[in-house]
């Protein structure tokens, strides 16, 4: 019999996009909690969804462990749960309603019931916590097991009677290496390796430096780790890096932070650890382009083993840029990926159409930047009204029928844009066959060049880009003249 049994919601199997990419990771937010409470006496088991073909399979799971609390603690690093999909929303009612049902108290930590707590409580959750977990769930659980009084504890969210009663949130962590490290034992990594690997891809795990982000894009939501910036220090994070390597032979990694490095010398720091412990990695994350381009950065990031930087471009427009508030300037995007490639770093960019007064102007600019830069891969979605940001305040008042998708690739304008959802389905396409397209005219120049590899794939598949790319700008120009 154990204490606590955690889960989470995210189905890989419930969103077919992500399922057939092949490329799952555990769920390190919730493996963090598990190894917190597990440090501080609990016994802790794990009901993992990711990989699973359905949430009625956790009443086996609860049945043989008889656990006193069962709690769905969502995976905060990854984006997929910040999306609030419908499909992990209903999952994870089913789940909640079958531990009631077999006599748990219920908990609930994810950015979905942080949003719509009620709907939670209402199907039977006994608590919800919001914002960063680990602490409010530890003083929670000490007092159910003491039979103490919950109601002052910060952070949670409860029915009293009929009344919802909200605590204010618990302080953020501010020294993260406090934690210990994620219980990676109550994950079957062999499992995820088999998945990755039938994919034809080297395997790689997911580590977090760091939590929250200072920067106020206004359509980004950050309902666990917030807006301040915590940084596990250089130390934690090669001592982490030094046990997955040799416990599980893993010498690729996703940093899943929101902003990698961005504290100073934090990069360089960690280079010259990594160095030190003889440590050869390679791994990929998530930056701003301002960011790239400060001091050394970019430098440090090659050669502590950077393989490909995600940067949120978004678009090819200034005035989008600054419409979002994102304080970055399109020529900054087009210098910091320069940089990247003349490092052999690959970079990748985040690609959001669909803003509000978004133009046909605006949208020609972003094609035309990612048709010059040839970036290596491309990210491309539609703006998404997240609850708590400035951008869902401007456009809730259209999401009355509609505010959530269903899967990742739903791609649902859920706002009076200037175009409408087939418009950008359409668009998205376009985009993605104009970008193959200018990979293979690259790759044909590279046949004359004695420094750059070619992609004799991308120019192969040029007799049917060209011509399906021709036709769905036809398609594209006739529906912006209905739209106008």
């Amino acid at each position: 019999m154990i204490d606590i049994l955690f889960s989470h919601s995210y189905f890989y199997k419930f969103d077919q996009k992500q399922w057939n990419n092949k490329t799952p990771f555990p769920p390190l937010g919730t493996l963090y909690a598990a190894s917190y409470l597990r440090k501080n006496g609990y016994a802790v088991s794990l009901f993992d969804t990711n990989l699973i073909d359905n949430p009625e399979s956790v009443s086996d799971k609860i049945k043989t462990e008889k656990p006193k609390y069962f709690v769905v603690y969502d995976d905060g690093f990854n984006y997929l749960t910040k999306m609030c999909l419908t499909t992990m929303r209903e999952a994870a009612f089913k789940m909640i309603k079958i531990a009631k049902a077999l006599n748990c108290k219920v908990i609930v930590c994810s950015s979905d019931s942080t949003d719509h707590y009620e709907k939670y409580l209402d199907n039977g959750a006994d608590f919800i916590i919001q914002g960063e977990g680990e602490i409010s769930l530890k003083e929670l659980i000490d007092a159910l097991t003491n039979n103490q009084n919950t109601s002052q504890i910060k952070g949670l969210v409860f029915k009293n009677k009929t009344e919802i009663i909200k605590n204010p949130k618990h302080a953020v962590l501010r020294d993260l290496d406090v934690l210990p490290m994620p219980a990676w034992d109550l994950v079957n990594i062999k499992s995820y390796k088999n998945i990755w690997e039938s994919g034809g891809k080297q395997f790689t795990l997911n580590i977090a430096t760091t939590r929250g982000c200072p920067f106020k894009c206004n359509w980004c939501a950050k309902p666990i780790y917030g807006n301040r910036y915590n940084s596990h220090s250089p130390e934690y994070i090669t001592k982490h890096i030094k046990f997955l390597s040799e416990t599980y032979n893993v010498n690729r990694f996703w940093m899943c932070d929101d902003i990698f490095g961005l504290k100073p010398n934090w990069v360089q720091n960690f280079n010259f650890l990594l160095k030190k412990e003889q440590l050869n990695i390679s791994y990929y994350i998530q930056s701003r382009v301002d960011l790239l381009l400060k001091e050394d950065t970019i430098d440090a990031l090659e050669q502590s083993g950077l393989e490909e930087v995600w940067v949120g471009a978004e678009s090819g427009s200034q005035t989008i840029l600054d419409a979002m508030d994102k304080e970055t300037k399109v020529e900054q995007i087009y210098k910091a990926t320069k940089l990247l490639k003349a490092k052999k770093i690959k970079v990748a960019f985040f690609i959001q159409f669909g803003y509000l007064n978004e133009t046909k102007e605006d949208i020609n600019k972003t094609i035309a930047m990612i048709k010059e830069l040839v970036p290596d891969n491309i990210g491309i979605s539609v703006s998404y009204p997240l609850p708590g940001t400035k951008f869902y305040d401007k456009v809730k008042d259209d999401l009355q029928l509609k505010a959530n998708w269903t899967d990742s690739d739903e791609l649902a304008m859920m706002f009076k844009g200037t175009f409408n959802s087939k418009y950008y389905k359409k668009l998205h396409r376009f985009v993605h066959k104009e970008y193959r397209k200018s990979q293979g005219f690259a790759s044909l120049k590279s046949i004359f060049s004695t420094n750059k590899t070619t992609n004799w794939r991308a120019i192969g598949l040029l007799p049917y880009y060209i011509p399906t790319s021709f036709l769905d700008k036809i398609t594209l120009n006739t529906m912006q003249n209905t739209n106008d």
